[in-house]
């Protein structure tokens, strides 16, 4: 049975969510602190994603991430009370798949768990993707333009495996970053994204004044390929 983490130190909130996450047929590992995180992590094979509070008695949530990324890629949700776009982003920039704030609903929650664990299989059935160049490799997730290896951070990465993962669809922006993070577009704005794409634009494109990889579709949004085709 696929497990689920639960890195909490309120009894309330884990007692909540492990009732719902086994109404969704997941099995359920529960950690109080840091520590115990660790411990659960390096002994339970089974667990295919953590829900971690960002407010821990013994360390900081975000240091645990950092340092859970030492030696496990097991995909990551934070849950907080702080809805601060300077912090949304921040740990999704960390690499973090989604972040939540609390309160939230059951059901929004499952449907984040759901996204994050769909990504994860869709990356694993294209393990090495090109274009113009640009070699995706979705198991090591690095990216190489011409052979050499593109510094990315990780919400970047994000951004641009979901282009590659399906050329030639335009996406609204507001689609772009329901895909990537799933975060309530009041947290998250426009002007946000069009920093990202710029930098990633800065790493992967000839000619970033002239994009020919993420292209911009004029009053809608961006596609990866030609949008004149």
């Amino acid at each position: 049975m696929k497990e689920i983490l639960i890195i909490e130190d309120d009894e309330a909130i884990r007692m909540g969510l492990n009732y719902y996450l086994k109404q969704e047929s997941f099995g359920v590992v529960e950690a109080k602190s840091a520590q115990l995180a660790i411990e659960k992590l390096k002994t339970h094979s089974e667990i295919v994603l953590c829900l971690l509070d960002v407010n821990l008695p013994d360390q900081n949530g975000f240091s645990l991430f950092r340092q859970i990324r030492t030696f496990s890629k097991v995909p990551i949700i934070f849950l907080t009370a702080d809805d601060i776009e300077t912090s949304i982003v921040m740990g999704l920039d960390m690499g973090a798949d989604d972040y939540i704030t609390k309160p939230f609903k059951a059901r929004e929650l499952m449907s984040r768990i759901r996204n994050v664990l769909r990504r994860y299989e869709t990356s694993d059935k294209n393990p090495v993707i090109e274009y113009h160049g640009i070699v995706l490799d979705t198991r090591q997730a690095k990216v190489f333009k011409n052979g050499k290896d593109v510094m990315l951070t990780a919400l970047e990465y994000k951004i641009i495996l979901n282009f590659f993962l399906n050329p030639n669809i335009v996406f609204t922006r507001e689609k772009v970053l329901a895909n990537i993070w799933d975060v309530n577009e009041e947290y998250v704005n426009d002007n946000t994204l069009t920093v990202y794409i710029k930098r990633i634009r800065e790493k992967i494109e000839d000619d970033p004044s002239n994009p020919k990889i993420i292209q911009t579709v004029r009053g809608i949004g961006y596609l990866l390929g030609d949008k004149n085709d």
